[in-house]
């Protein structure tokens, strides 16, 4: 009875976290269990110091997304790659991956450089299809490189280092716009796309427009990696160099009317974050208490015997986890209950966090509930049916991808291995 109640508060639309909560509060109460255990989770992870990074990374993709940034980084690309076959929708998968790393949010993405970039596509007679189907697909290309949002709260989540995180998301994302690149290329080729008259002269000038942002994640990964600063030390320079560039320098936000708007929208995403956080590890406890990934375990091992299987039922799960829920609540919901599993099959976690997010990153634009097709809907006023169609040969692509980066762990952890080593 209590369980048909919650579904029905879901299915009302009640907050995840106030389901999540519920749902651990009742569990609690059943098992004769102080609730009071959800609370102290709560403290727990209020208290990592690593968690301050969160809303300082998401205030500084705030204040990126409502400047000018799209626009300078748009024009940049599309000065030095615009003239070269297949130029302008490399320049989106670059211009959407760099943003995406930056904010954190593929729908952002999508709204802030869609409106920019698909002219251009339709302009280089691409077609509609075409065009469709690579910008709602780039708009998450981003959320493997530093200093993504979702990297860090999976290394929250999971306990694992973020540093390592960092640098191993960078080739499997590269490896993700290479396949897209080269499947971008062959189809302008087929299509009879013509690339765009070289704009080199324009180069030196965007440059010049961009050359304060341009370096930030390079500050990002060099500080980090050279032992100058921690990754909350490193959220801290974000936030003061992206006010002063964009209040000061380019003057695109004011000071004292945008950025304390800016500021309180963050802060608004940042706490539901972290509410659904502290009340999905206190449910996460009771599971534990429970024992029941325990019990998980022993029902897959009659099924499933050996890591290659297990991680082909895992990318299936994610995907499908991917396009229902965001990418935060599903790392927050879904990582505490993998992990054992994971580890169980001697799976490293450094990678296991980059396939997660690999899955979950594709399952935005997965039909029939990726979030990304209706966002891209919405933008560019096409039914959703539409967008099904587009996405799908980026989906078989992306899934190569997926496959090359589930089945070959080097590809995460070799930059780690060598770094640290």
């Amino acid at each position: 009875m209590i369980a048909s109640a919650i579904i029905l508060l879901a299915l009302l639309g009640v907050p995840l976290f106030a389901i999540i909560g519920l749902c651990a509060l009742v569990s609690f109460f059943n098992a004769d269990i102080d609730t009071a255990a959800i609370f102290i989770e709560l403290y727990r992870v209020a208290s990592n110091p690593t968690l301050i990074a969160i809303p300082l990374f998401t205030f500084a993709g705030f204040v990126l997304a409502h400047g000018k940034t799209p626009e300078r980084l748009a024009r940049l690309s599309q000065s030095l790659l615009g003239g070269i076959p297949g130029g302008i929708p490399l320049t989106i998968l670059l211009a959407c991956a760099f943003f995406t790393a930056l904010t954190g949010a593929s729908g952002v993405t999508i709204i802030a450089l869609g409106g920019l970039l698909y002219p251009l596509l339709i302009k280089e007679k691409y077609g509609e299809n075409f065009s469709l189907g690579l910008i709602t697909s780039s708009g998450s290309l981003g959320l493997l490189f530093p200093p993504s949002l979702p990297l860090i709260l999976y290394g929250l989540v999971a306990q694992v280092s973020i540093d390592k995180l960092f640098i191993a998301g960078i080739i499997p994302g590269l490896i993700m716009i290479f396949i897209l690149a080269c499947y971008s290329i062959f189809r302008g080729k087929k299509i009879g796309a013509l690339p765009n008259k070289p704009e080199f002269s324009d180069a030196p000038k965007a440059l010049r427009e961009a050359a304060w942002e341009i370096p930030l994640p390079l500050i990002v990964l060099v500080g980090i990696y050279s032992g100058f600063f921690t990754v909350t030390e490193a959220a801290s320079v974000t936030v003061v160099y992206v006010i002063l560039v964009e209040s000061l320098i380019y003057k695109d936000l004011s000071l004292t009317k945008d950025i304390p708007v800016l500021m309180r929208d963050s802060i608004i995403l940042v706490g539901s974050i972290l509410i659904i956080l502290g009340t999905a590890m206190g449910f996460t406890s009771y599971l534990i208490d429970e024992q029941i990934p325990m019990a998980l375990l022993e029902t897959m091992r009659q099924y499933i015997d050996d890591p290659l299987t297990f991680l082909i039922a895992l990318n299936i799960f994610l995907l499908l986890v991917g396009c229902m829920m965001d990418i935060f609540s599903a790392i927050i919901v879904v990582v505490p209950l993998i992990i054992p599993i994971a580890k169980s099959f001697d799976i490293n976690m450094v990678h296991l966090g980059i396939i997660f997010l690999t899955n979950l990153e594709i399952g935005y634009s997965t039909p029939p509930v990726g979030i990304n097709l209706f966002i891209a809907g919405t933008r560019f006023g096409k039914p959703v049916l539409a967008l099904y169609k587009a996405v799908l040969p980026f989906l078989g692509l992306r899934l190569v991808g997926l496959l090359l980066i589930t089945y070959v762990p080097a590809l995460s952890l070799f930059l780690v291995d060598w770094i640290t080593n």
